[in-house]
């Protein structure tokens, strides 16, 4: 499982693509703030891409981020990096201020799937083309999807979960953020698990919009009402984390199963206040979105969706993917 997530030679044949199709690139200022620009060696006419961003706060986008730096240095491709901070009206700003640019195509991680649609048909009319990575757009034309396989993810969780709990008893789920395509596929995934599960009964069902802190205070206010809940999904390890939290104050035994693989989380599927998460590659998902967004500049024809594998990580394995 370990080399199934490292992919090296995926990874490498990644970085050939796009080391084959752009050769170096021109500089560009920051727009704001909350904007980095990696930069390959000059070369004038090189493409230029900006990669709007939903938010820093959260590790498995940190990673993301460091996945495309990455392949952008080694194709030498100008890559503007955005942070909405969770502000999808923040993040309609600063692609707009991408189509000001022109920039030679877009990539965008919605803050919302939904409020990201007027985004991208501006993108459209500009004639930019638009890459969507991890969450998807509601609406638009874009040019091809790179995420992982969140229906995969939510139903092995729920597998999984269901097993621990027996086959029976009471469960929580916490939902990321509802108008993003991640909790969209997570939930369907988690619901075919349950669909499967005769004797597991779905108790209560919210959203903590992938929060640690609310995370933390829907999961009190979940065991209040629901005392006799074995179990808990949440749509991201930052909501899990927040629920051992709540069931340890509360002295409750809760089995938990988080979304992401993020450092904390394993550190917790290790120490044993958390069953298990699913792992992603978000640095894989990175690489792939920049050869992908290359390819597209290029004029060649790629794939609508593109699928990045998901594991699941349980105190059995967890030593695998902290010590990777």
């Amino acid at each position: 499982m370990k080399d199934m997530l490292r992919r090296p030679r995926l990874r490498a044949l990644v970085l050939l693509v796009v080391l084959a199709m752009v050769a170096a690139a021109c500089g560009s200022d920051d727009a704001d703030d909350t904007t980095t620009t990696t930069e390959g060696a000059a070369a004038p006419g090189a493409a230029s891409i900006g990669f709007a961003i939903s938010s820093f706060d959260n590790d498995f986008f940190v990673s993301l981020k460091d996945g495309v730096e990455k392949a952008a240095a080694a194709a030498g491709v100008t890559v503007t990096i955005s942070d909405a901070g969770g502000d999808a009206a923040m993040q309609a700003s600063q692609v707009e201020d991408f189509i000001t640019q022109g920039v030679d195509l877009i990539m965008v991680n919605p803050v919302d799937s939904d409020a990201i649609v007027p985004s991208v048909e501006a993108a459209n009319a500009a004639g930019i083309p638009v890459i969507a990575v991890d969450r998807g757009a509601s609406g638009g034309d874009v040019a091809s999807f790179v995420a992982s396989d969140n229906v995969l993810g939510g139903t092995l969780a729920g597998d999984y979960l269901f097993e621990l709990m027996g086959g029976a008893g009471e469960v929580l789920e916490l939902q990321g953020i509802i108008g993003t395509s991640a909790a969209q596929a997570r939930g369907e995934g988690f619901q075919i698990a349950l669909d499967g599960a005769a004797g597991v009964t779905r108790v209560a069902q919210q959203t903590a919009n992938f929060a640690r802190a609310e995370g933390l205070t829907v999961t009190e206010n979940l065991l209040t009402a629901n005392p006799d809940a074995a179990g808990l999904f949440a749509h991201n390890d930052d909501m899990a984390l927040g629920a051992v939290e709540a069931a340890a104050a509360a002295g409750h035994d809760l089995i938990i199963v988080g979304f992401d693989a993020a450092p904390d989380a394993l550190q917790a599927i290790a120490d044993g206040t958390m069953a298990g998460t699913i792992a992603q590659q978000p640095v894989l998902m990175g690489e792939l979105a920049l050869a992908t967004a290359l390819k597209v500049i290029a004029g060649e024809t790629v794939a609508p969706s593109i699928g990045v594998p998901v594991a699941l990580v349980t105190p059995d394995n967890v030593n695998e993917f902290l010590g990777g």
